[in-house]
């Protein structure tokens, strides 16, 4: 049996240190109430920190950015506050495009084609014909509905999801980015460096040359059938101006892999991994200051005031002050 000594002037009484032991054991009856409040208002925010964001689009009045869980960011004031109204899926929603007539489609994981209006209040969802998985979708200039993914996999509708069509390059590959350049010409990219265009609004396809060493392409931007930059691992991008036939890599001083790309016509922007920003200047890629983080950018959006909004990983959004020197090159 051990004694307790008598204790000195200022410290705990006996009675004190075994109500103490007391507390330690039965904590439940002597913690102070838990306090919530903190964690109730981290829900409320628009940007929580389990968001990973993967596309953004607007058409001119609402601007949305789409993620994981359903979730959709809404903002009727360019970016500067955002509400959340994520949609009645559990699923990914992987990309985003805005129609001619202002509505909203996005492509969630498990092949759902969602339909939203131009105010992104109403969506409806649409199940795609195949059982490949699709990887991107975009709004042509027609209004036709367009995904691509597994197996060269083309699938278009012309009468808003009543029904589709559906087609393949004959590659087994994946089709990674789809954009269509204008009313007729459009630019695919996937696995194994396949580069394709159409020239007659997606009714046909060629190959139009290859990425060097088989590249896994993440993002691509094409002005128009001739020029287009490409990015993926390690910092590649690679650039063509005679429609794909050969390619040069342009030197980005990072090795961060690029997952997208950036543009308002004139000024082009790449965004990557440890949130790396990225501004073309001729031939070469210079990057713009950013927080230092582990977290990866994937969608943006340049916005009036000259500011370019990016988004990804654990609820990161930057709204980013550009340079007036880039300001003045862009205009």
């Amino acid at each position: 049996m051990f004694d307790i000594p008598t204790p000195l002037r200022g410290a705990p009484s006996r009675r004190h240190l075994l109500a103490g032991l007391a507390c330690s054991m039965f904590l439940t009856g002597c913690e102070a109430p838990l306090n919530l409040d903190a964690v109730e208002r981290q829900h409320s925010e628009a940007l929580q920190r389990t968001d990973f964001y993967q596309a953004m689009a607007s058409n001119g009045e609402t601007t949305l950015i789409v993620g994981n869980d359903g979730v959709v960011l809404r903002s009727s004031d360019q970016g500067t506050s955002w509400q959340r109204q994520p949609l009645p899926t559990s699923m990914s929603l992987v990309d985003l495009d805005v129609c001619p007539d202002r509505s909203f489609i996005a492509l969630s994981f498990d092949n759902q084609l969602w339909h939203g209006s131009p105010d992104a209040s109403q969506w409806r969802s649409h199940s795609l014909p195949s059982s490949e998985q699709m990887m991107a979708t975009a709004c042509a200039p027609d209004g036709s509905w367009w995904t691509v993914g597994s197996f060269s996999t083309l699938q278009h509708s012309a009468d808003q999801g009543a029904s589709w069509d559906e087609s393949s390059l004959d590659e087994d590959a994946i089709l990674t980015t789809l954009q269509f350049i204008d009313a007729e010409h459009a630019v695919v990219t996937g696995e194994y460096g396949l580069v394709y265009q159409s020239r007659d609004a997606g009714i046909s396809w060629e190959p139009a040359g290859s990425l060097p060493d088989e590249f896994y392409p993440h993002a691509s931007f094409f002005r128009d059938l001739d020029e287009g930059w490409v990015g993926g691992l390690n910092g590649f991008i690679w650039h063509t101006r005679d429609a794909g036939e050969t390619w040069r890599k342009q030197p980005s001083g990072t090795e961060a892999p690029i997952f997208g790309f950036v543009s308002d016509g004139n000024a082009l922007y790449a965004l990557g991994e440890n949130t790396t920003v990225l501004s073309l200047h001729g031939s070469r890629w210079q990057p713009l200051a950013t927080p230092n983080q582990p977290l990866y950018l994937r969608a943006g959006l340049l916005v009036p005031e000259q500011h370019l909004l990016a988004a990804g990983g654990r609820g990161t959004l930057l709204n980013i002050q550009l340079p007036k020197a880039l300001a003045a090159s862009a205009d």
